[in-house]
């Protein structure tokens, strides 16, 4: 999700040259304990990471066609890759959207102690539950299937957002549920052949290897200063989207010439709204 206020919608030439990253883990590892899913877990494949420094576009809000100069995008799962660029897919991972909300089982949403709902208030989205192996394993099979639909379109990566719920689940999460589950997905993701990017939550880029993080899609790191945590991390394999011209100025300032930045309007709305914003500079 986008984080310290600023607003998602939850619809929301060389790649090629990109360095290959081999992944030859057994499949059990990867999905881990409670999945229940490791037996049909393909072998894992081949993925790469996307290109760093590289023109960037952030379209989860709607695809149309990238500026010249783009080589990288990430769109909506529900969208479908832009052709001859390195496309990660967005998928609402920790949280149910609201309108998906209904097809969850009742017992997978977060509960307080009086059986409410947990509810990410800004998205009016719930959160899933993930406290057990066994709850991790269920929500992971959904998830999965997401995925597969990305590898089968043709993306490069996924981007599992809400990887930091956690710190809004009254006290009902933790961190460890949240690498934990993780795991699941990236163990999956990798098996399909896609790169995982990590989403925002820098306090987690220490466990990035228990996760099986491959690289970072950050909002707004230039404006709140955590730029050269994920920098660090990912060896500059870093996405960064700013919201405001201010944000910009100053990622451009000191990651402009090592990682992907691009300015979005908040909505990261279509050329056709009126509130459409894409800047590089």
């Amino acid at each position: 999700m986008l984080t310290k206020g600023a607003s998602r919608t939850g619809g929301r030439g060389k790649t090629a040259g990109t360095a290959l990253l081999a992944v030859v883990l057994g499949a059990t590892a990867l999905i881990g304990c409670g999945s229940g899913a490791a037996d049909e877990t393909p072998r894992s494949q081949e993925y790469r990471l996307p290109p760093r420094h590289a023109g960037f576009d952030y379209q989860i809000g709607g695809a149309y066609p990238p500026a010249r100069g783009v080589r990288v995008v990430s769109r909506d799962r529900s969208d479908s890759p832009a052709p001859g660029l390195y496309n990660i897919c967005y998928v609402n991972a920790f949280q149910a959207q609201p309108q998906e909300r209904s097809d969850w089982p009742a017992d997978l949403l977060l509960r307080d102690g009086h059986g409410r709902a947990v509810v990410d208030e800004d998205w009016n989205e719930p959160l899933l539950d993930l406290r057990t192996p066994a709850k991790r394993g269920r929500v992971a099979a959904r998830v999965n299937r997401w995925i597969d639909g990305c590898a089968k379109k043709g993306f490069d990566a996924v981007e599992p957002d809400n990887y930091d719920s956690y710190t809004r689940s009254e006290g009902l999460l933790t961190a460890a549920d949240a690498v934990a589950f993780m795991r699941l997905l990236t163990g999956h993701a990798h098996a399909r052949g896609l790169a995982v990017g990590q989403k925002n939550t820098a306090e987690l880029t220490a466990r990035r290897q228990a996760a099986g993080l491959d690289f970072a899609v950050t909002e707004e790191c230039g404006q709140y200063d955590e730029c050269e945590v994920y920098a660090k991390a990912y060896d500059d394999h870093v996405v960064d989207i700013e919201y405001t011209d201010r944000g910009l100025r100053k990622a451009l300032a000191r990651w402009g010439g090592r990682l992907s930045i691009v300015r979005r309007d908040v909505g990261v709305s279509t050329p056709d709204a009126p509130e459409y914003v894409r800047r590089v500079r």
